[in-house]
């Protein structure tokens, strides 16, 4: 019995060549998509799965107000891991501390600045399940001149020689011994390392034992028995104990936490971390759009399904008087859905496995491959299954419900019910397609005005080069005075950070706010800081050489902190402002810069102190003229090689650096298009389906219309009218469900573009003009058609 619906199935997709090619082919793109989104999500959810003790691993977190809203701080100074442990014995098993460094590497005549070095504990490699290639977990790290590196960095370093007891310069201050290889680490980890160095050498720096001094991350390993709601209650009296007095000094406090290993993929991007993270709400998105293109692509077979299924009339008469009953025809066609679904989903692979490279590259990760993975082979079973059960069902039963001798007679009546379902399933269909259009309307719109906004500074040719080695921290100011002399350079600020970079934040006490101490944000910077940025003067004026007391004396702030302090601009002018933590004494507000954004438009502008202290400068932003861009980097090259010839230069532009601010938004655009197009193809073929469905019903009525004296025009009017009804209806559903969506996905930004009633009247317009040149294709054909020819169909 199976062999011959496998056989008739066969047969019916050979003869029906044009509308099996449909079929397949729109099966063929929704199965492509769910499979691709399914390997994203897969992905996604597996980081740090992979880690023996990951159940019980937290990472220990500072929890503070920071303008009036709560932030989750993981930087924690090095005497948090002893005194957690100290303190708390038996609930936690064993702590691990993780510094992000960048340093200078050396072997022979190679030299690499390496930015992924992580300074830890000798427990980093027993605490997480790294695997080491060569190496004991237990001791790799316990000699303090000891490094271990991944298998890809040793290779860029020693080639095909043996590096274990190989001696690297590090930083120009140690000798360490090679004593460990680590197997380079796995895509979905959120710490992503190229070499480990013990921590222990820096036990005698001063910051190593200074509490406030907040530079590394902290994890701990709690007993199994322990409830981490139960430890957290402790943490207040911790605090209390460790950091009341600077607390109560500063004006400001913070609370500690715990976040379970698993979730800190998903904390999401933050200017506070510098590891990789994720976003749900990408994943919910693309989750999404793979559920909603999948069902289009079944409520499109399931349309064209019914729209031939008078092609196949005679065949289930003939069938039934021979005997057979409607259970076995209804299998019949579920098999042939399953067939068809079985084709779409090899196909499918076949392109997944074509265009990986390409999807791995867009993502910016490397996708693990799916061959050898269950789970894929579980998943696209699964879809194989509820497509060819959910797209087959209704097809299937209305196919084997015909009446034997209406069927023979090629009288087939398809009831009303019938007609109003297919229906509706096109208006679910372009209620989708004009929901996903108008989503991409206004995503591309809010990124349009992020990408063009008036920042308040000027981002154009401006060089960022990172002052992050002791040599030129040493030689910055040569390194500045070089570079300034330069024609093609316009000015050159040695500052803290750049904006959609790091701002400090710190407590200050202030004139007009007495005996209340203030979290501001704060940059530290020199007097050419504003010039450098092109910020506008609102009040006062700028740092300036010809008042000496300037760098010891004054700051600038921006609008928004005037505006906290109680002051206009001009009545903040030469009142006191003090840094409590950095600052001996109080200084003087000279000058008020007009808002900017420091930050990106995803959050509002706060107030901004900006200060002339010295010491900690992070980078030089150099302001080019506008003229051969590559000769001027070129020059900067050689003045950085003058004074830190042992240092690669490294550089970025500060427009680059910002638009990477919304990386993700930029991916969630993109990606809204693509599928929003795919949605909107196989709901066409959808609505073909449905018309050709229409103009065989009709085809006696268009006959005797035609010989009665109706046009080509009016015929396809009226074909054209009925048709489009459901694209209409589905389009006044999606406009209220679009806004909605929109409106909460734009709440992401502090400042966004308003949802205009043209953005929807665009989104609906598209959609209509594609379903009516769909449409229009079949209305045509039927009212073209020689009237005698459709008036002997019955």
């Amino acid at each position: 019995m199976l062999k011959n619906y496998l056989l008739l199935a066969y047969k019916n997709l050979r003869k029906q060549k044009m509308f099996s090619l449909i079929n397949i082919l729109g099966l063929t793109v929704g199965i492509t998509c769910c499979l691709m989104i399914f390997l994203y999500i897969l992905n996604e959810f597996s980081y740090d799965n992979f880690h023996k003790n990951g159940k019980d691993i937290y990472r220990v977190m500072r929890v503070g107000q920071i303008n009036g809203s709560e932030k989750n701080i993981p930087y924690l100074s090095p005497p948090y891991a002893t005194a957690l442990q100290n303190d708390y014995p038996d609930a936690i098993q064993s702590t691990v501390r993780v510094s992000r460094d960048n340093d200078l590497v050396s072997y022979r005549n190679i030299s690499f600045n390496e930015k992924n070095i992580y300074l830890t504990d000798s427990n980093f490699f027993q605490f997480f399940s790294f695997r080491l290639i060569k190496g004991n977990p237990a001791t790799v790290l316990n000699n303090p001149l000891s490094i271990v590196m991944t298998a890809s960095t040793a290779k860029k370093y020693f080639g095909e020689e043996d590096p274990i007891g190989k001696v690297i310069d590090f930083d120009k201050k140690y000798r360490l011994t090679v004593t460990g290889i680590a197997e380079d680490v796995p895509e979905n980890s959120h710490l992503d390392f190229d070499m480990i160095v013990p921590i222990s050498n820096w036990k005698n720096e001063p910051w190593f034992t200074q509490w406030p001094n907040n530079s590394l991350f902290v994890y701990v390993q709690l007993n199994p028995a322990v409830k981490p709601a139960t430890l957290q209650k402790q943490f207040p009296l911790f605090m209390d104990k460790y950091m009341g007095k600077f607390y109560k000094e500063s004006g400001f406090s913070m609370g500690l936490t715990i976040h379970p290993l698993k979730d800190i993929y998903f904390e999401g991007e933050s200017q506070f971390d510098n590891v990789k993270h994720g976003s749900k709400k990408m994943v919910f998105i693309f989750m999404s759009i793979a559920l909603l293109i999948l069902v289009i692509a079944c409520i499109n077979f399931m349309n064209l399904a019914t729209a031939r299924a008078t092609d196949r009339a005679k065949e289930v008469g003939l069938r039934k008087v021979m005997g057979a009953l409607r259970h076995q025809l209804a299998s019949q066609f579920i098999l042939e859905s399953l067939l068809y679904a079985l084709i779409a989903a090899a196909l499918a692979t076949g392109i997944l496995q074509f265009i990986m490279p390409a999807y791995s590259g867009f993502l910016g990760k490397q996708l693990p491959s799916f061959w050898n993975n269950p789970l894929f082979y579980v998943f696209i079973g699964g879809v194989i299954l509820v497509i060819g059960l959910l797209a087959g069902s209704y097809p299937a039963l209305l196919l084997s419900s015909f009446k034997p001798i209406e069927s023979l007679k090629g009288k087939l009546k398809v009831g009303q019910n019938g007609v109003l379902f297919r229906k509706a399933l096109v208006v679910f269909q372009f209620a989708i397609s004009v929901l996903l259009i108008i989503c991409v309307t206004v995503v591309m719109k809010q990124m349009h005005y992020v990408r063009t906004a008036d920042l308040g500074f000027d981002k154009q040719h401006s060089l960022i080069v990172r002052i992050d080695n002791g040599t030129i921290y040493r030689n910055k100011e040569l390194f500045k005075t070089a570079v300034q002399s330069d024609p093609s350079v316009e000015t050159v600020s040695l500052m803290t950070g750049e904006p959609g970079g790091f701002h400090d934040s710190y407590g200050f006490e202030a004139e007009g706010k007495p005996g209340e101490k203030m979290l501001l944000n704060t940059e530290f910077a020199d007097f050419d800081y504003a010039k450098a940025l092109g910020l506008q003067i609102v009040a006062g004026r700028d740092f300036s050489s010809e008042y000496p007391t300037d760098s010891t004396d004054a700051v600038l702030i921006n609008e928004s902190c005037a505006a906290k302090l109680g002051y206009t601009p001009r009545q903040a002018i030469g009142k006191w402002i003090k840094n409590t933590s950095t600052d001996s004494s109080r200084r003087y507000i000279v000058g008020v810069v007009k808002d900017y954004h420091f930050a990106s438009l995803k959050q509002t502008i706060g107030p901004l102190v900006i200060s002339t202290k010295n010491g900690d400068r992070r980078l030089a932003l150099i302001k080019l003229k506008a003229t051969d861009l590559r000769l001027a980097v070129n020059r900067i090259k050689q003045q950085y090689a003058s004074v830190a010839p042992d240092y690669p230069f490294e550089y970025s532009f500060l427009d680059e650096k910002f638009d990477n601010l919304y990386k993700s938004e930029i991916k969630q655009e993109t990606l809204l298009s693509i599928f929003s197009m795919i949605a909107i193809c196989i709901a066409c073929l959808g609505l073909f389906g449905l018309a050709s469905y229409t103009v065989v019903k009709r085809t006696k009525e268009i006959g005797i219309r035609k010989v009665i004296g109706s046009s080509v025009e009016n015929i396809v009017f009226l074909l054209t009218k009925d048709l489009l009804k459901p694209v209409l209806i589905g389009t006044l559903v999606a406009i209220p469900a679009g806004y909605l969506i929109m409106h909460q996905w734009l709440q992401g930004f502090a400042y966004r573009i308003p949802i205009q009633w043209w953005l929807f009247a665009v989104a609906s317009l598209t959609a209509i003009l594609i379903a009516l040149v769909t449409v229009s294709f079949q209305a045509v054909k039927a009212a073209r058609a020689n009237p005698v020819k459709s008036l002997r169909t019955e």
